[in-house]
C-alpha cells in the first residue's frame, strides 16, 4: 500500500471531498472513457444514489457532475468560471467537454437522484451514461466516492484495485505496529520514513514543492476564513463567525482580559474559518476530507503562532507525519462519512493533526503513535448527522473542536514516554467496525441525530 501525501491532502473545492470533489472527478474520469471510445456520443446522463442522492442537493453533488461533465476539476476550480457555464447549461441544456463535441444534457431530466438502497459497493455511488442520437445508452460506467476525493470504478473496488502501483518504497507499513517496527530499526522518525517513500516515485523539488503549495492554499484559506463575514449558502441561514470571534481575540490581547483557556478560541477560530470557507464552496485542502478540512490547518497555525519555538520550515514534517497516519486509518478502515460517520472524518483528521504536532515537538516515533490514538479513540461513536445534508451545523464547529482534542492528544501523549494501552491499531478497527454497525441514519444521509432534530429545516 502507498498512499502519497498528496493523494491524503488534495486541493479542491468545498463543500464535500466525498459529494462535491469526488463527483466532479467522476464526471472527469467518465469524460475519458467517452474519449476513449471508437463512437461519438450524443448526450450524456446519470444518477446519484444513497448519501450522495439524499445529502446530494445540500452537498452541491449536482453542481458537482454537472461541472465535471462540463470538463471542471477540482484542482484548477474557478468560482467564476463554474457560474458562468452553470448559468449556460441550466439555458442551452449542453455540456462541450473537450474532444467531445457538444453533448445534450439537462439537469432536470438527466440527472437522476434515486432514494432507494444504495448501490452495493458502497454508500456514495453514481452512475454515468453516454447516449446516441436516439437516445440509447452506449456506454455506462459506475463510480464510487469512497472518502477525501478518492473514486473508484465498481470494477475497481470489486477487485480492490491498488491504483497506486509503482516502484516498491522503502518503508511499506501497513499498520502502525509495522511502522513503529521500521523507524526502530531503522533509526528515522515517520516524517523521514515517508518523506523517503514519496521520493521513490518522485523528485525532490517536486515534493517540497508540492509540499509548499498545500500548506499555502490551506493557511490563504485560513485568512479568507477570517476576513469574510455575511450568511453561508444553502438556506439555514447560518452566520459566518470566524471573523467575529478572531477581531474580539485580537482586541482582547495585551489587555489581561483572557483567561488562560482562551488559546482554545484561537485554536477554534482557524478551523472555523477553513469550514466556513468550505461550506462557502471555496478552495480547500482534504485533511483527510473537506468536512474535516479544518482541524490540520488549524492546529498547524496554532503551533505556528502560538507555540515558542514553531518554524515555518518544518510544516513539510508535520504533513508528513500527518500523511503517514491518515493512509493507516485509510487502508484499514475509512474516512468517509458515509460509510463509518464522524469519527472517520473530524476523528481521522484529528489522530493525524495529533501525530504532526507531537512529531515537530519533538516526539519519538512512539508519543507520535500514542498521539494519534488518543485523537481517534475519544472520537469513536462520533456520527455524521449534518443539519439539511449541508456542512455547517454542526461540521464548522466539530472541526474546531477536533483541532482543540489534536492539541490536547498532543500534549497527553509527550507527557509520556509513549507506552500505553490502546495501540493505535486497535483504535483504528474499532472505529471500522463501530461504522459498520452504525445505523444509516448517522452517516451522512440526514435522516437521524441533529438532521431530524432541529426544528424548521
Amino acid at each position: 500500500m502507498f498512499l502519497s501525501v498528496f493523494e491524503m491532502f488534495k486541493v479542491g473545492v468545498g463543500p464535500s471531498s466525498s459529494h462535491t470533489m469526488g463527483p466532479m472527478v467522476a464526471a472527469a474520469r467518465f469524460l475519458d472513457l467517452l474519449r476513449a471510445q471508437p463512437f461519438q456520443v450524443a448526450g450524456v446522463a446519470g444518477s446519484l444514489h444513497g448519501s450522495l442522492a439524499f445529502t446530494g442537493i445540500g452537498h452541491a453533488t449536482d453542481r458537482a457532475v454537472m461541472l465535471g461533465l462540463a470538463g471542471f476539476l477540482p484542482d484548477t476550480y474557478d468560482l467564476d468560471k463554474a457560474e458562468a457555464e452553470l448559468t449556460r447549461l441550466q439555458t442551452e441544456k449542453t455540456v462541450l467537454p473537450e474532444g467531445l463535441g457538444v453533448l445534450t444534457f439537462d439537469p432536470k431530466n438527466d440527472l437522476e437522484f434515486d432514494f432507494g438502497p444504495s448501490l452495493p459497493g458502497h454508500a456514495n455511488g453514481l452512475i454515468l451514461k453516454g447516449r446516441d442520437a436516439q437516445g440509447d445508452v452506449v456506454v455506462s460506467e459506475t463510480y464510487y466516492s469512497v472518502g477525501g476525493g478518492f473514486v473508484m470504478t465498481a470494477d475497481e473496488l470489486a477487485s480492490s484495485a491498488n491504483t497506486n502501483d509503482g516502484p516498491p518504497v522503502p518503508y511499506p507499513f501497513h499498520s502502525a505496529a509495522e511502522m513503529l517496527e521500521m523507524a526502530t530499526l531503522s533509526g528515522k522518525s515517520i516524517a523521514e520514513m515517508k518523506r523517503a517513500n514519496e521520493l521513490s516515485r518522485m523528485g525532490v523539488a517536486a515534493l517540497e514543492d508540492g509540499i509548499g503549495r498545500l500548506w499555502q492554499v490551506m493557511n490563504d484559506c485560513i485568512q479568507r476564513g477570517l476576513e469574510r463575514d455575511g450568511i453561508l449558502p444553502g438556506g439555514l441561514s447560518v452566520k459566518r463567525r470566524a471573523r467575529g470571534i478572531h477581531e474580539a481575540l485580537l482586541a482582547e490581547r495585551g489587555m489581561n482580559l483572557s483567561a488562560p483557556h482562551t488559546i482554545n478560541d484561537w485554536i477554534s477560530v482557524y478551523a472555523m474559518a477553513v469550514n466556513e470557507e468550505n461550506a462557502a464552496g471555496g478552495q480547500v485542502v482534504t485533511a483527510p476530507t473537506n468536512g474535516a478540512a479544518g482541524v490540520v490547518p488549524a492546529t498547524i497555525r496554532y503551533w505556528l503562532d502560538h507555540v515558542p519555538g514553531a518554524a515555518p520550515s518544518r510544516v513539510g514534517e508535520f504533513l508528513l507525519t500527518a500523511a503517514a497516519i491518515g493512509g493507516l486509518v485509510k487502508h484499514n478502515a475509512s474516512i468517509s462519512g458515509a460509510e463509518c460517520g464522524c469519527q472517520a472524518e473530524v476523528g481521522s483528521a484529528a489522530a493525524m493533526a495529533a501525530a504532526g504536532l507531537c512529531a515537530v515537538m519533538g516526539g519519538t516515533p512512539q508519543q507520535v503513535e500514542n498521539a494519534a490514538e488518543i485523537a481517534l479513540e475519544h472520537h469513536l461513536g462520533m456520527t455524521c448527522d449534518p443539519v439539511k445534508g449541508l456542512v455547517q451545523v454542526p461540521c464548522i464547529e466539530r472541526n474546531g473542536l477536533g483541532a482543540i482534542k489534536a492539541v490536547s492528544a498532543a500534549s497527553l501523549a509527550l507527557r509520556g514516554d509513549g507506552t500505553h494501552f490502546v495501540p493505535l491499531d486497535a483504535a483504528i478497527e474499532t472505529m471500522r467496525q463501530t461504522g459498520e454497525d452504525m445505523s444509516e441514519k448517522y452517516k451522512e444521509t440526514a435522516l437521524g441525530g441533529l438532521a431530524v432534530n432541529i426544528p424548521n429545516c
